[in-house]
C-alpha cells in the first residue's frame, strides 16, 4: 500500500536497494563520460546512440528519450545479461558434473578442432557441432526463465479460436515449448543429441525458446549466446569439472524465484 516506506525500513532488501543503486550510480558515470569525450556525429555504442536520440527528440513533448530512462535502460540491460549467463553458466557446471561423458565428449571435440593456445571465437561453434549442442541443451534443459516477461494485449484478439480481450495480461509460458515431447525426443531428460542430425552436424529447432520469440523478443540473445559458448568452452578446454571427494550425489532439482537456479554446490575444478 505504501511502498515507499520500504526504502526507511531495515532489512536484507536495503542491501538490494544499494546494489540497485551502485549499477545506476555506474550507469550515470558513463554517461557523463560519452558526454564528455563522444562525438555526437560519430556514435561508438549503445550510450552514445541514445543520447543522439535524446537530442534529436528534444522539441517531441511526447518523447520518452532522457537520461532517466537511459539509466534505467542501462540497468536493464547490464541486470538480465549477467545474472542470466552466469545462472546458466552454474547449471552449465553442473551437468558437465552430472554427466562426466558429456563432459569428456565435448572435451575431446575441443582438443581435436583447436589448438591449445588458440584464442576461441564465436565464429568455432561451426567446427564444434556436438559443444555447440550441449550449450544449447543446457540452455534447453535447465529453463532458467520459465515465464517470460508479462505482455498486454493491445487490442481483441483470437487466438487459436480462444478470444482474448484488449488489456489482458498474457504470461509466456515458455516451458511449454521447451518441455513440449512433440518437439523433443526425450523432454525431461538431459539429451545433447536433441541439436544434432544422424551425421552428428548441428540442427536449429523451432521450439528452442529460452529467450522467448517474436518483436519482443530478449534485446541480448546475440550476446548471451556469445557469451556462454566463449565462457563454457574455455572452461571445458582448462579444467576437467568432477565432484569433491566423498560426495556421491549433487541436487539437480532447481530453487524456485525469479530465475529458476541450482542449489549452491561445491565443485573441483582440476587443471587439465
Amino acid at each position: 500500500v505504501f511502498p515507499w516506506l520500504m526504502d526507511h525500513l531495515p532489512g536484507t532488501h536495503q542491501k538490494v536497494f544499494y546494489c540497485q543503486e551502485f549499477v545506476r550510480s555506474f550507469a550515470r558515470k558513463e554517461i557523463r563520460s560519452h558526454q564528455e569525450s563522444g562525438s555526437p556525429d560519430e556514435p561508438q555504442d549503445f550510450i552514445d546512440f541514445y543520447l543522439a536520440q535524446i537530442d534529436k527528440s528534444k522539441a517531441d513533448p511526447d518523447s520518452t528519450f532522457d537520461e532517466d530512462n537511459l539509466v534505467q535502460t542501462v540497468f536493464d540491460l547490464f541486470l538480465a545479461g549477467t545474472e542470466t549467463t552466469t545462472t546458466t553458466l552454474r547449471w552449465a557446471v553442473l551437468y558437465m558434473v552430472t554427466y562426466p561423458d558429456v563432459q569428456e565428449k565435448v572435451q575431446k571435440e575441443l582438443d581435436a578442432e583447436l589448438g591449445p593456445s588458440q584464442l576461441i571465437c564465436y565464429e568455432d561453434r561451426k567446427n564444434l557441432p556436438y559443444t555447440n549442442a550441449v550449450i544449447h541443451e543446457i540452455q534447453r534443459y535447465s529453463n532458467i526463465v520459465a515465464v517470460g516477461i508479462p505482455r498486454t494485449c493491445v487490442k481483441d484478439t483470437m487466438l487459436q479460436g480462444f478470444p482474448i480481450e484488449k488489456g489482458t495480461i498474457i504470461l509466456p509460458n515458455l516451458t511449454s515449448a521447451l518441455l513440449d515431447p512433440e518437439q523433443w525426443e526425450t523432454p525431461r531428460q538431459f539429451n545433447p543429441n536433441h541439436f544434432l542430425d544422424q551425421d552428428g552436424n548441428f540442427v536449429t529447432k523451432e521450439a528452442f525458446l529460452p529467450f522467448s520469440a517474436g518483436p519482443r523478443v530478449c534485446l541480448g540473445e546475440h550476446l548471451a549466446r556469445t557469451e556462454l559458448f566463449i565462457f563454457f568452452t574455455n572452461l571445458l578446454r582448462a579444467f576437467t569439472f568432477r565432484l569433491p571427494e566423498g560426495v556421491k550425489e549433487i541436487n539437480t532439482e532447481p530453487m524456485l524465484g525469479g530465475l529458476l537456479q541450482p542449489h549452491p554446490y561445491k565443485i573441483c575444478a582440476v587443471p587439465r
